[in-house]
Order: structure tokens, then sequence, then C-alpha cells
């Protein structure tokens, strides 16, 4: 059974092995990155635990543009308090987790964080390898997206709320 509840800081240290499991070393997060997503976005940084252990994650800011600017990566914006829409910075599931559908269900709860928040939107930016998972999810394609985040070329997903 996984139960998906807002981060807290003794989750910080799993988070980062897992994003560091998802993610080449220039996609990832830094430990520095995430204590500032932890101290900025405590209500929009969930983790899935089974038991006690942490095994996904999602986070991102609730900001006024629907667009993830590079920078936000290293270091967030506060969250507006109502409005605006939800961006994602980073999903990640432990390898042992994955295909089981606690991606799905973090989406699912940030999504419904956002609709209590009135946010327009849920928005990520996505390679196009993991496209069909996010479709699979309710989010469509709205184009290559601005970013040049470690020099990848990202799509921009969208699921309106």
């Amino acid at each position: 059974m996984i139960k998906i509840s807002n981060v807290q800081q003794a989750d910080l240290p799993a988070v980062v092995v897992i994003e560091r499991a998802g993610f080449s070393p220039a996609e990832a997060g830094s430990p520095a990155a995430f204590q500032d997503r932890l101290n900025k976005l405590p209500d929009t940084f969930l983790v899935a635990k089974a038991g006690d252990r942490v095994v996904g994650f999602i986070v991102g800011p609730a900001v006024s543009t629907r667009v993830i600017d590079d920078q936000m990566y290293e270091t967030a914006p506060t969250n507006l308090p109502t409005g605006g829409y939800q961006l994602v910075l980073s999903l990640a599931v432990a390898p042992a987790y994955r295909g089981k559908g606690v991606g799905s269900q973090l989406l699912d709860a940030l999504a419904r964080v956002a609709r209590a928040s009135k946010r327009q939107s849920v928005v990520l930016d996505s390679l196009a390898k993991n496209v069909p998972f996010y479709e699979h999810n309710g989010f469509h394609q709205a184009g290559v997206s601005p970013s040049s985040h470690a020099d990848e070329t990202w799509l921009t997903m969208v699921k309106d709320l």
C-alpha cells in the first residue's frame, strides 16, 4: 500500500537517491536544490511511501506562467497562494517500484493539490521517451520547451484542471 504525503526533512536523503537513479547526472537535482524546494514548496513537494520507505516523489512550484525557467531547477520560486500554474520540476520513482502506478498516483495527488488551490493546469517538461506515460495520465503535448536543461530537448506537457 502506497501512502502519499508532504515531504519531511528526514525524507530528503531518500529523495536524492531516487532522483539520481531516475535522471542523468546533468539532469538530476542537487541536494541543495532539494533542500531549497523543501523550504519553499512544502505543500507541492509530495512523497510516496511504502511503509516508512520513500519510494517516489513529485515536486514543483505554483507560479504565474506555464513555462519552466531553467533557473527554477537550482532555486525554486515560492508558490503562489492560489491560481496560476502548477509546474513539475521532478517526478521520480525508485527502480523497484516503477511500473506499479506510483508515478501516476503522485501525478494525481499533485493535481488534487493544484485543483484545491485553483490552478489552471499542471505543466512539466518531458523527454520524448516519457511522453506516452504522461499522455496516459491525461497530459497533452504543447510543443518543444524553451528549456535547455542538461542540454536535452524537452517537450512541454500540460494537463488542464
